[in-house]
C-alpha cells in the first residue's frame, strides 16, 4: 500500500543534464517542483567525456544560457581548458568547447539544485506513474512512497533498463557502476509507448602517472577564454593541457585479431550505437584505409589522476583493452583505472511526442534527454529546458513554448526528433541547421533572451544586461553606417599600410569594415571618437557587417519558412478523406499529426505533390 509523502505540481524523474535543466526551468518559473534521482551523488554526472560544448553542441549550450538555463554558468565555474573550434571556417560554425573538472561540475550542479527556490530533490527509483482518465496524478517509488503531481518530465538518460557490456560480461547497471532504473519501462509500455534499444560506450580511464608525456603532443587551450554564459564577460583560470597521440598498425592488428570477441561484432550487443561517435573497434573495421586514428588524452579534473582516452571507446574484454592501449605511443606502461564498456538502454519513439516534448496521447507527460534517442549532455540539457518550461506552462494553463528551426539549434534538434525520429543516437551538427548563419552562438542571446523573459525564466538582472548589450550594438551599428570617411591622402596612406585599396571617393566606415582584409578594431585610426564597447559586441558588429548580404538572404528564406509554418492544419483533419494523397503520406501524416504545412513538408515520405494536394484541400475546406 502506497504512503503519501508529498504533493508537487511538476515531478522530474532523473538528475542528469536533462533533468537538471527541466527541474530548474519549472521551479524558476514559479512552479513547485520535485526532482527524483537514483543517486543524489550522481546529479550532473558526466559518465562519458569530461567536456561541455564542441561543434554545434556549443551552440546548444549558448542557447540554453540565453533562455535562462544553468549549463553554461556551471561550465564557466568549472572550466580547466577552453578552445574555440572551427576558427579556420566562418562564424556560423565557430563552436566553444570546455574541458571541465567533472567532480566540481557535479558538486556545483547539486548545490544549485539544493538552493533553488520552489525545488526539492530526493533519492529514489520511480516504479509506477499514476494516471486516471488520461490525467497525471502522481508517481510511486520502489519504497512505496507516493508523490502527487499534475505533470511529469521523464529524464532517465541511459539508466532505463540498462545493461553494461565488457566482452562476454553482461550485467544490470547504469554508467560507472551506478544503479539503473529497472521497473519504469514496463509502465511506459503499459501506457502504449514504443520502446527501442540504443547503445553507447565509453573508453578506459587511465592513471596519469603511467603516461609518458614526452612521447605525446601537447594540446593547449586558447589564450583568452570566451565564457559560455552571456552573464560572464571574462574567465581567468590557469588552464591545463590535453594531449594527442595515435593508434598504429599494432593497435589495429590486436583489434582485428580479436574482433570475434567484440560484443558489437559477435551479436552480443543488439542496440544501435552512435554513427558519429563509434567505438575503436568500429573505426578500425569500417575505415580500413586509415593507418592511424587520433586519441586525445584529457584530464578528468584538477584533483584526480584519472585521464580520459577520447576516441578509444571500447567494449572488448578487459585484457584486450589493456593490450591494445599499451601499443599506443606514450601509453606503453599504462595503468587502467576504469575499464571501457558499452551500455545498452531503453529509448522512446519521439514521433509520439509534440514539439513541446509532451506525449500526444497523455496530457502533462513530457520526456527529455537520452531517453528520446539523443546522444550527449548538451542535446539532453537542451531538451530538458524546453520540457521543463512546457511542464510549468501546462500547470499555469498558458500557451506552450515552441522553438522552430529558424529560432535556434534547439528548434532544429526537436523538430528533427519529432518529424524524422531517429534510428540511432542523434547528435547535433551544424550541417543540420539550414539557417546556421543566423543561428550563430555569438547571437544566441539576441535570438532567445527576450523569449526566456516573456515566459518568466530570465530574471530582471539578466534581462537588463541583455538590453544594455542590445542597445550598445544597435547604437554602434547606426553610428558606423552614418560615419563618413573621406578620401584624403592621410586616410589613403593608413588604408594602404593595412594592404587595403585607397579610396577614390568618400565612403562610410560600415563599407570599409565590409572589406575582407579590414575589421572594426583595425580601423580605430579612422574613428577617433568611437565609444568603449565590449568585445562580444565588437565580434557581432564585424560578423553582421561582413556577412550582411548572406544574412539578408537567409532572413528572406526564414520569411518564406514562416509562411509555411503559419499555414495551420486543422487538428481534426481526416487524411483518408483527401483524394490524391499517397498511401505512405496518409500513414505518416496520421501518425505524426503535423500542426502546419511547414511541418508536414519536413516529414519523410510526404512528397511535394502530397503537400500541394493537402494545401488545396485545406483551402477548399476554408472556402466552404
Amino acid at each position: 500500500m502506497s504512503c503519501l509523502r508529498g504533493e508537487f505540481s511538476v515531478i522530474v524523474i532523473g538528475g542528469g543534464h536533462a533533468g537538471i535543466e527541466a527541474a530548474l526551468a519549472s521551479s524558476r518559473i514559479g512552479i513547485k517542483t520535485l526532482l527524483i534521482t537514483l543517486n543524489l551523488d550522481s546529479i550532473g554526472f558526466m559518465p562519458c567525456n569530461p567536456s561541455i560544448g564542441g561543434t554545434a553542441k556549443g551552440h546548444l549550450v549558448k542557447e540554453i544560457d540565453a533562455l535562462g538555463g544553468q549549463m553554461g554558468l556551471t561550465a564557466d565555474k568549472c572550466v580547466i581548458q577552453a578552445r574555440m573550434l572551427n576558427m579556420s571556417k566562418g562564424p556560423a560554425v565557430h563552436s566553444l568547447r570546455f574541458q571541465v573538472d567533472k567532480l566540481k561540475y557535479q558538486k556545483h550542479m547539486k548545490n544549485v539544485l539544493e538552493n533553488q527556490e520552489n525545488l526539492s530533490i530526493i533519492q529514489g527509483e520511480v516504479k509506477d506513474i499514476h494516471i486516471e482518465k488520461n490525467e497525471i496524478k502522481g508517481v510511486i517509488l520502489t519504497t512505496d512512497s507516493y508523490f502527487k503531481c499534475k505533470s511529469i518530465v521523464i529524464c532517465t538518460g541511459v539508466y532505463l533498463n540498462s545493461k553494461v557490456i565488457i566482452g562476454d560480461n553482461i550485467f544490470d547497471s547504469g554508467p560507472n557502476g551506478l544503479s539503473n532504473s529497472k521497473l519504469l519501462t514496463n509502465k511506459l509500455i503499459d501506457l502504449g509507448m514504443k520502446i527501442r534499444r540504443f547503445k553507447t560506450g565509453t573508453p578506459a580511464r587511465v592513471n596519469k602517472k603511467s603516461i609518458d608525456f614526452s612521447k605525446v603532443e601537447i594540446q593547449s587551450g586558447d589564450k583568452n577564454i570566451i565564457p559560455f554564459s552571456f552573464l560572464n564577460k571574462y574567465i581567468n583560470v590557469k588552464q591545463v593541457d590535453c594531449y594527442l597521440t595515435y593508434t598504429n598498425d599494432e593497435t589495429h592488428k590486436i583489434i582485428k585479431n580479436n574482433i570475434d570477441k567484440s560484443p558489437i561484432y559477435n551479436g552480443t550487443i543488439t542496440g544501435i550505437g552512435p554513427r558519429y561517435c563509434p567505438s575503436i573497434e568500429d573505426k578500425i573495421m569500417r575505415f580500413g584505409d586509415k593507418n592511424r586514428h587520433q586519441i586525445f588524452i584529457e584530464p578528468e579534473g584538477l584533483n584526480t589522476n584519472e585521464m580520459y582516452l577520447q576516441g578509444m571507446s571500447s567494449s572488448l574484454p578487459e585484457n584486450i583493452q589493456i593490450k591494445m592501449i599499451r601499443t599506443i605511443k606514450g601509453c606503453e606502461n599504462i595503468e587502467i583505472m576504469r575499464t571501457g564498456y558499452a551500455i545498452e538502454y531503453d529509448v522512446l519513439d519521439t514521433q509520439e511526442f509534440k514539439h513541446t516534448l509532451e506525449l500526444k496521447s497523455i496530457r502533462g507527460l513530457f520526456s527529455a534527454g537520452q531517453i528520446n534517442g539523443t546522444s550527449g549532455y548538451e542535446e539532453a540539457a537542451a531538451q530538458g529546458i524546453i520540457a521543463g518550461i512546457n511542464a510549468a506552462l501546462y500547470i499555469k494553463n498558458k500557451s506552450q513554448f515552441i522553438l522552430d528551426r529558424s529560432d535556434g539549434y534547439i528548434g532544429v534538434l526537436i523538430d528533427d526528433l519529432i518529424n524524422k525520429g531517429t534510428n540511432e543516437p542523434y547528435r547535433m551538427m551544424t550541417s543540420r541547421a539550414e539557417y546556421r548563419l543566423l543561428l550563430r552562438q555569438d547571437n544566441a542571446d539576441a535570438r532567445l533572451t527576450h523569449k526566456g523573459y516573456e515566459i518568466g525564466l530570465v530574471d530582471e538582472e539578466r534581462y537588463s544586461i541583455f538590453n544594455h548589450k542590445l542597445k550598445s550594438l544597435n547604437e554602434e551599428l547606426n553610428r558606423i553606417k552614418n560615419l563618413r570617411i573621406n578620401n584624403s591622402t592621410e586616410i589613403n596612406e593608413i588604408l594602404e599600410s593595412m594592404n587595403s585599396k585607397s579610396l577614390r571617393k568618400p565612403t562610410t566606415l560600415y563599407e570599409l569594415i565590409k572589406r575582407t582584409e579590414l575589421d572594426y578594431d583595425m580601423l580605430y585610426k579612422l574613428d577617433k571618437n568611437r565609444p568603449k564597447i565590449d568585445k562580444d559586441v565588437i565580434e557581432q558588429i564585424n560578423i553582421m557587417i561582413k556577412y550582411d548580404g548572406y544574412i539578408k538572404k537567409q532572413e528572406d528564406e526564414v520569411k518564406n519558412f514562416k509562411k509555411m509554418e503559419n499555414k495551420l492544419i486543422p487538428s481534426d483533419l481526416n487524411y483518408t478523406d483527401i483524394k490524391g494523397l499517397r498511401r505512405e503520406a496518409i500513414q505518416k501524416l496520421k501518425a505524426i499529426k503535423p500542426i502546419s504545412i511547414g511541418q508536414a513538408m519536413r516529414i519523410s515520405g510526404v512528397s511535394p505533390a502530397d503537400i500541394s494536394v493537402l494545401i488545396l484541400y485545406i483551402e477548399l475546406m476554408r472556402r466552404r
